[in-house]
């Protein structure tokens, strides 16, 4: 059963403590990513055969593999998936940026330039759920963003992908799908083998092989973030529905033992009629299983004074995924700094934003949102900046920057400047 606590009679490790995954893979990791390194294809193929059943006769995804698959699928889904992409394009194009230039002082220009990452890939979970619509929140901003190629892995029991992953890859855009899953794909993204190029960014969750192989990987490419269990926090009153709110939290508790779910009110009545739903709710789930070992691990609901505590509470937990379900909800949302995504009002439960409203559902976890924020455009694109000085600007600021040089010790530094300067008799 979910555990009530009281904000101020409660140790606060208790209140702010967060599920921690004891499960230490940096070894197994570090030994597939060399071995895929040494190996390149020979090492993948040992590894579907190992943990998917059987090596493919092509790591990539043929067309006509993905022809069939989407012609295996309900019409309706496809149609819904459609749907879905265009509210994440509409959402996500308003993300592009342009560069700038400045002329701040006479014969000065500065400027930066935006470019789009060449080549990214996109990692998508494909073991207990094939998360389909993770495809559509990585590729299409990436394709907005004018990246110039999208690869994306995931994981192929027998062989086959799921048909749901390559209809959404085929719908937002990518360029090309690999069979492969776990630590492995991810060293093959960041290092290329005789079949899967080599990629410059890596985007997309994972289970802790995968997130451990990232970690590993960052410096040789980039990273979006390092996913941990999922969360949610509903921040409510007593005008909250208590079937509803239940219903939240184990939206978020059925993705695995580790996912953490937390309501935070001033309403003690509402605090122990959601306990009790979630007790009616929980048996009819058919992962319930999952979703109970996450309640009773890590579920809590913390009751606080007032709202104004609560909010304070929530800013503090900095979670993935922040329900306000208040009597004025809009009233609260300037106040939430550090949350992942925020869902305004109890007709805004959480799947709204998994699958279909158009903001990405790729967010930063473990109260990371405290100083990250969710995958978008901006995680697709590099800037450079320029500079240009006459040398009229040089000699009236050249003398100021050798000085600042000279100071730091750095000669060399202050005599490229001071140069330029005594050949042009200043």
């Amino acid at each position: 059963m979910i555990k009530i606590m009281t904000l101020g009679e409660t140790p606060e490790e208790e209140i702010f403590a967060r599920s921690e995954k004891t499960l230490d893979v940096s070894g197994p990791v570090a030994e597939i990513i060399a071995n895929v390194r040494a190996r390149g294809d020979a090492a993948l193929r040992e590894y579907c055969d190992r943990f998917d059943g059987g090596a493919p006769e092509n790591l990539e995804v043929t067309a006509e593999e993905t022809d069939a698959a989407i012609s295996s699928l309900d019409p309706e889904l496809i149609r819904i998936m459609e749907d879905a992409a265009e509210n994440i394009r509409v959402f996500h194009k308003k993300q592009l940026r342009e560069g700038y230039t400045v002329s701040p002082r006479q014969g000065v220009t500065l400027g930066e330039r935006v470019h789009p990452i060449a080549r990214v890939g996109m990692y998508v979970p494909g073991g207990t759920a094939p998360l389909f619509s993770s495809v559509l929140m990585g590729v299409i901003p990436a394709k907005i963003a004018g990246c110039r190629e999208i690869v994306v892995t995931t994981p192929a029991k027998g062989g086959v992908v799921a048909p749901e992953i390559l209809a959404a890859a085929k719908i937002a855009g990518a360029d090309r799908v690999f069979k492969l899953g776990g630590a492995q794909a991810v060293a093959a993204l960041a290092y290329g083998t005789e079949s899967v190029p080599r990629v410059d960014k890596i985007v997309g969750p994972g289970n802790a092989f995968v997130a451990e192989a990232k970690r590993q990987v960052f410096g040789a490419v980039a990273i979006d973030m390092i996913a941990g269990p999922s969360e949610i926090l509903i921040l409510a009153d007593e005008t909250a529905d208590p079937e509803f709110v239940a219903a939240d939290l184990l939206s978020q508790a059925e993705h695995d033992k580790n996912a953490s779910a937390v309501l935070v009110t001033d309403s003690e009545a509402l605090a122990y009629a959601v306990q009790k739903e979630l007790e009616v709710q929980l048996p009819l789930l058919p992962r319930r299983e999952i979703a109970r070992a996450s309640v009773d691990n890590n579920g809590k609901i913390i009751l606080t004074d007032d709202l104004a505590k609560a909010v304070d509470t929530a800013n503090r937990i900095a979670p993935e995924h922040m329900e306000i379900y208040t009597r004025d909800p809009m009233a609260y949302l300037d106040r939430i700094v550090n949350a992942g995504s925020v869902f305004v009002g109890g007709a805004t439960p959480e799947p709204v934003g998994d699958y279909f409203a158009g903001c990405n559902h790729t967010l930063p976890t473990g109260g990371t949102a405290r100083f990250s924020s969710p995958l978008g455009v901006d995680d697709f694109i590099k800037k450079s900046q320029y500079l240009a000085y006459t040398p009229a600007a040089l000699t009236r600021e050249g003398p100021d920057i050798a000085r600042f040089a000279a100071r730091e010790g750095l000669d060399a530094h202050a005599r490229s400047v001071t140069r330029r300067l005594e050949r042009w008799g200043k």
